[in-house]
C-alpha cells in the first residue's frame, strides 16, 4: 500500500487555524464543539427581502485588524479572504514557520480553497454597476472577486514562493487542497504547505440560490435546523468560516523541532458521475474514495476509527454517505467506528467545510475525543452506525476519516493518524 512505501516522504500536520461560528480561535472552537455547543443563529439583515430560511452559521466578533491585517487591506479585500488571512496568520504562528528561517521560500507553498469565491463583492459591485454605470466599478473588483486571490493574499504576506494553488470542487474544495498538498509533499515539490479553504457567501442570492433547489433547512429553531442523520432534518444550514492547515515534511519538522500534532496518511478521490446536487444513492463512489484514503494509511479492521462525516442534514446525502461506509469499512468494522458531523454545530461552511472538519478529526486523535452530532435524538432507521449523538465520547483513537462530498459528485476523503499509533 502507498501509505507503507517509505520512499514517498511522510506528511505532518504542524499548526492549525479557524475563524468559525463555534469560535475564531482553535481553543475556543474545539471547547465549543467537544462540549456539542449548536453556533446556528437567526439570520438577521436580510428582512427587506423574503427568503424561506431563517438560520445561519454566522461568524461571530471577527475583526480581520486583529489578526494583522490594516484597514486597507482590509478595505481591498472580500470577507472570504479575510477570514483566510486570519485563519492562516493562527496556523503559521502556532506551527512556527517563517519563511527565509525555517522554511526556504522557494520550498513553502499555500493551496487555499474556496467553492465561490469573492461573491459578496460580485454583488456589490454589480448593484454599482446597474445604478451608477460601468465608470464606477472599481478597480480592484476583479483582485478581489477571484478565487485564488486568498491564497495569493497570503502567499504575499508570508514570502511563500512555492506553489500556490485554489481548488474549486464546491463542498469538496479545501478537503481536495488537503490532499493535493499532502501528495505535493510527499513527491518533494514542497517541504511545507499551508493548505486549508474559506467561504463567505450569506448573502440573498446564495441562500435564494440553495434554498430553490431544496438544499436548505426551512426550521426557524436554530437547535433544530442542523439535524444530520436525524429522520426530522429538512435540509443543511448555510455558514460561513475558515479552516488552514500547516502541512510539513516529517524530517523537516523533526529538524526544527516543531511540534507535531498528527500525520497525514491517506487521500481518496473520486467523482459520481451522476447528477449535479444529489449524491450516487448507492453510494459506491464515495466508498471508494473513502476506501482509497483509508487504504493508503494502512488503516486495519481493529483499530480506533473516528470519521467526521460529511452528514449534511440532507435527506439524501446522510443516507448514501451511510451506505458508503458500510461499503468502505465493511459491515463489523462500520459499526465499530466512532462517526459525527460536526456540521450539526457549525452548519455547512461550503467550500471551507472540509479543512475545518479536518481540524476536528486531527484534534480527535491528539485528545482522544470523539465530538457530538448535536442534536440528535431521532435517528434515522437508515442512518444505523454509531454517530455519537448529544454528547462527546472518549476514545483512545488511532486513525481518522474525514470525509467531503460535494455537488457535481466531488467525493474526497482524507486520513490521520495519531503520532505514534503505527
Amino acid at each position: 500500500m502507498v501509505g507503507n512505501d517509505r520512499s514517498l516522504r511522510r506528511v505532518v500536520v504542524t499548526g492549525m487555524g479557524v475563524v468559525s461560528p463555534s469560535g475564531n480561535d482553535i481553543a475556543t472552537f474545539w471547547n465549543n464543539i467537544t462540549a456539542g455547543k449548536c453556533a446556528i443563529v437567526p439570520l438577521e439583515g436580510f428582512e427587506d427581502t423574503p427568503l424561506p430560511v431563517h438560520v445561519a452559521g454566522v461568524v461571530k466578533d471577527f475583526n480581520p485588524l486583529d489578526f494583522g491585517m490594516t484597514a486597507k487591506e482590509v478595505k481591498r479585500s472580500d470577507r472570504f479572504s479575510q477570514m483566510a488571512e486570519a485563519a492562516a496568520t493562527q496556523a503559521l504562528a502556532s506551527s512556527g514557520i517563517v519563511a527565509g528561517e525555517t522554511v526556504a521560500p522557494e520550498r513553502f507553498g499555500v493551496y487555499v480553497a474556496s467553492g465561490i469565491g469573492g461573491l459578496n463583492t460580485q454583488i456589490r459591485q454589480t448593484k454599482l454597476m446597474m445604478e451608477e454605470g460601468a465608470a464606477w466599478i472599481s478597480p480592484m473588483y476583479i483582485p478581489m472577486v477571484i478565487s485564488n486571490i486568498a491564497g495569493g493574499n497570503i502567499a504575499m504576506k508570508y514570502n511563500a514562493q512555492g506553489p500556490c494553488i485554489t481548488h474549486v470542487s464546491a463542498c469538496a474544495s479545501s478537503t481536495n487542497s488537503i490532499g493535493e498538498a499532502y501528495t505535493a509533499i510527499q513527491s518533494g515539490r514542497a517541504d511545507a504547505i499551508l493548505a486549508g479553504g474559506s467561504e463567505s457567501v450569506i448573502n440573498v442570492m446564495a441562500i435564494a440560490g440553495f434554498a430553490n433547489i431544496k438544499a436548505l433547512s426551512p426550521e426557524t429553531d436554530p437547535m433544530k435546523a442542523s439535524l444530520p442523520f436525524d429522520s426530522r432534518r429538512k435540509g443543511f444550514v448555510m455558514a460561513e468560516g475558515a479552516g488552514m492547515l500547516m502541512m510539513e515534511e516529517y524530517g523537516h519538522a523533526k529538524a526544527r523541532g516543531a511540534n507535531i500534532i498528527a500525520e497525514i496518511v491517506g487521500y481518496g478521490c473520486t467523482c459520481d458521475a451522476y447528477h449535479l446536487t444529489a449524491p450516487r444513492p448507492d453510494g459506491t463512489a464515495a466508498a471508494r474514495a473513502m476506501k482509497a484514503a483509508l487504504d493508503e494509511g494502512g488503516y486495519e479492521a481493529g483499530e480506533n476509527l473516528y470519521v467526521n462525516a460529511h452528514g449534511t442534514g440532507t435527506h439524501y446525502n446522510d443516507l448514501a454517505e451511510t451506505k458508503a461506509l458500510k461499503l468502505a469499512l465493511g459491515e463489523e468494522e462500520a459499526h465499530r467506528a466512532s462517526i459525527s458531523s460536526s456540521k450539526s454545530m457549525t452548519g455547512h461552511m461550503l467550500g471551507a467545510t472540509g479543512a475545518v472538519e479536518a481540524i476536528v478529526s486531527v484534534l480527535a486523535l491528539r485528545d482522544g475525543i470523539v465530538p457530538p452530532t448535536a442534536g440528535l435524538e431521532d435517528p434515522d432507521p437508515g442512518c444505523d452506525l454509531d454517530y455519537t449523538p448529544l454528547k462527546a465520547v472518549k476514545r483512545n483513537l488511532d486513525i481518522a476519516l474525514s470525509n467531503s462530498l460535494g455537488f457535481g459528485g466531488h467525493n474526497v476523503c482524507v486520513t490521520f493518524r495519531k503520532i505514534g499509533s503505527r
